[in-house]
């Protein structure tokens, strides 16, 4: 089926043409010679320029992949208008153009001598470790030179603009002094931005060396002593998967770490009092070994993970960051893990059906700590509404047509809901949703269209909200100014103010009070951003409408109602068979015919059939109430340790008797105290 190009496509193309055709113009103009037609055609391609760096950037990568770089068209640019000038008659024009032609060389040369000069300032500023929440002073870090001076395009632009201007005003006036006055002043510019980066190159003026921060990290491991770790490696998108876990690592009673991989996914993670090292290089990563660092959780599996599995002083446990029916639920890669921590005995039984080498003895039932936040049930619908929340997940990597609901039930499911005048509709897509499949994207788009268009008025931010807002902000981003590097945010992100956490907790709980408080009575809303979270979404719902995915083993704490949409070539009697955590689900066809009959039991209670259904599989898919998942997370943390520590005892014990073990020749560099808090559990300070 052919596919129309989008809006977005359609002007990006627009805004290549028009400059592509103002160079075109300005050729022509320059060898003609037609002055008027020269200097418009060469600011429509200045103004192209600052419209494709402020709003169309993925155009500058077409043009680069080409080989029509910045520096390229503006070489073109000033070049077409000395061509232009040449040939506008006067016989010694060659000879008087002469220094100006030498200075716009020099000019260029001075840009590639600071482009230079940048890349060695950005490769001092590069350190081997990331953190946050470190008091990293030590390490001589400092503000980070200004943006325009490491922005080659920026940069360009801004210095040339001058020697460009007066390029074209001599042709209009026929004066050399303009010509030559611009491209002094572009002279002088690159020059100052030259020994402005130069000085950061000084010895006084740089930053730690690669030797001194891995030294300084070896001493912070060695006084904070880290006993459990959280290890996280992916995608931009895909933080939310760690940031479940910060809560429940934060509430042990431990010294916890967070151990990145990628310096982008250092800002990404959500606010929290843990502190957080980001280890890019394997080296690195390996110091790991020789630190108090007993235990890691992985929330995840990632191509990076079998790197920091080779370190044979650490127990790891695979936590997920989420449970369902689904094969990545129990991927065989769990079983280089030492221990799969799952929620509840559903997830014990799908590894034991899988039959992909995880032993059941390496699985432990510990509940999912963060559900805390999740309100039990509490009646049918209050008041006039009832809020439903459709929660569809995305298309995964395998292509089966039953992963998601979007395309080829969402718009029919929105219409039904938006078609009762009683419901109220929140709409959470997954983040990843059109990442795969197209058509899941497009669907996205359609369905934001249907609410916004069933919305007949607009909420506005209520001052409370708009106060709560600039509250949390303050207290979750460091207000970094735009031209901020890493270096520059390592040295602000140090150790947080006592009680920020508890005071971010507090904070974002009235900011959900006052979020929901300012929709009017029955506005859809359409929920894409960081807050709401989704348990928030969950305890605003009467009612969910979801997929096949971990989204429903997480709302059954609430006890309410849920339905899943059954979009493959299944019969509803062999998707709840394939699928358990569908047993206490309405089960809805594609066309959604079963949406009226849904919404009449979720406001009357006694027609629902499915609530005693829904606490049994509640207690299947999520264990016991009691003891509380945290207590039972921190059991499972505190058993791992005490492993670790049977492994390292007994791995000092073959090194002194002189038998073979692993890695005998590297001694560790931090030894365990000899008395202390029990094994995992060390005070906090």
């Amino acid at each position: 089926m052919l596919r129309l190009p989008g809006r977005t496509a359609l002007a990006k193309a627009l805004v290549a043409a028009v400059l592509v055709g103002a160079c075109a113009a300005q050729a022509v103009a320059a060898l003609a010679p037609h002055v008027p037609l020269l200097l418009a055609a060469t600011a429509l391609s200045l103004v192209v320029e600052g419209v494709l760096y402020r709003w169309q950037r993925g155009v500058l990568t077409v043009f680069a992949k080409a080989h029509a770089d910045i520096t390229v068209r503006h070489v073109l640019r000033d070049l077409l208008l000395v061509v232009g000038l040449l040939r506008l008659g006067e016989q010694d024009r060659e000879t008087r153009y002469a220094a100006i032609a030498a200075g716009l060389l020099a000019f260029y040369a001075l840009h590639c001598a600071i482009q230079a000069v940048s890349v060695l300032v950005r490769r001092t500023r590069t350190l081997p470790v990331v953190t946050r929440n470190i008091d990293a002073s030590a390490l001589r870090l400092s503000p980070a030179p200004p943006a325009l001076l490491r922005r080659p395009g920026h940069r360009l632009l801004v210095f040339g603009l001058p020697a460009t201007a007066g390029l074209a005003a001599t042709a209009a006036t026929g004066g050399t002094r303009w010509a030559a006055a611009g491209v002094a002043l572009s002279l002088v510019l690159a020059l100052a931005g030259l020994i402005a980066l130069s000085l950061r190159l000084l010895p006084g003026r740089r930053p730690a060396d690669e030797r001194e921060v891995l030294d300084w990290f070896d001493a912070w491991l060695a006084e904070y002593r880290p006993t459990v770790g959280l290890y996280f490696s992916g995608g931009v998108s895909s933080a939310y998967q760690a940031g479940m876990w910060l809560e429940p690592l934060a509430g042990l009673d431990a010294r916890p770490v967070i151990v990145l991989r990628e310096r982008f996914m250092v800002p990404k993670i959500a606010a929290t009092d843990i502190p957080i090292v980001c280890l890019p290089k394997v080296p690195t990563l390996m110091r790991l070994e020789h630190s108090t660092l007993q235990v890691l959780i992985h929330p995840s599996n990632s191509g990076k993970t079998s790197q920091v599995l080779r370190i044979p002083t650490i127990k790891h446990a695979f936590v997920n960051h989420g449970e369902s029916d689904k094969l990545s639920s129990c991927n065989p890669y769990a079983k280089a893990y030492d221990e799969v921590w799952v929620a509840g005995p559903a997830a014990r039984e799908r590894y034991a059906l899988a039959e992909v080498g995880v032993e059941d003895k390496d699985v432990v039932e510990i509940g999912r700590p963060q559900l805390d936040a999740v309100r039990p049930c509490a009646g049918p619908p209050a008041g006039r509404r009832t809020t439903v929340l459709y929660a569809p997940t995305w298309e995964g990597w395998d292509g089966n047509p039953g992963n998601t609901s979007l395309i080829a039930a969402g718009e029919n499911l929105v219409r039904a809901l938006l078609a009762d005048p009683g419901v109220r509709l929140l709409y959470k897509p997954h983040p990843l949703t059109g990442s795969v499949d197209p058509r899941a994207g497009a669907a996205d788009r359609r369905i934001r269209d249907l609410i916004h268009s069933a919305n007949r008025s607009r909420s506005a931010p209520s001052e409370e909200l708009a106060r709560l807002t600039a509250q949390l902000n303050r207290l979750t981003t460091d207000g970094f100014r735009p031209a901020a590097d890493q270096a520059e945010r390592m040295l602000a992100q140090s150790a947080p103010e006592p009680g920020r956490s508890e005071a971010v907790a507090r904070v974002t709980a009235a900011w959900e009070e006052a979020y929901w408080a300012s929709l009017p009575e029955g506005e859809h809303r359409v929920v894409d951003d960081a807050r709401p979270s989704l348990y928030s979404c969950f305890n605003v719902s009467d009612l969910l409408i979801s997929d096949v995915s971990s989204v429903i083993t997480d709302f059954l704490a609430s006890g309410k109602p849920y339905a899943v949409a059954n979009t493959g070539d299944l019969t509803e009697e062999a998707f709840r068979t394939a699928f358990p955590t569908v047993a206490a689900a309405t089960v809805l066809t594609p066309d959604a015919t079963g949406v009226p009959a849904l919404l009449e039991s979720v406001r009357h209670p006694e027609k629902d059939e499915l609530a005693e259904a829904r606490a049994e599989l509640k207690l299947r898919l999520l264990g016991p109430a009691e003891p509380p998942a945290q207590e039972r997370f921190e059991a499972a943390v505190r058993a791992l340790c005490a492993a670790a520590q049977g492994h390292r005892g007994r791995t000092a014990e073959r090194r002194e008797t002189g038998l073979p073990g692993q890695r005998r020749q590297y001694a560790p560099r931090v030894t365990a105290p000899a008395a202390g808090p029990p094994a995992g559990a060390v005070p906090r300070s």
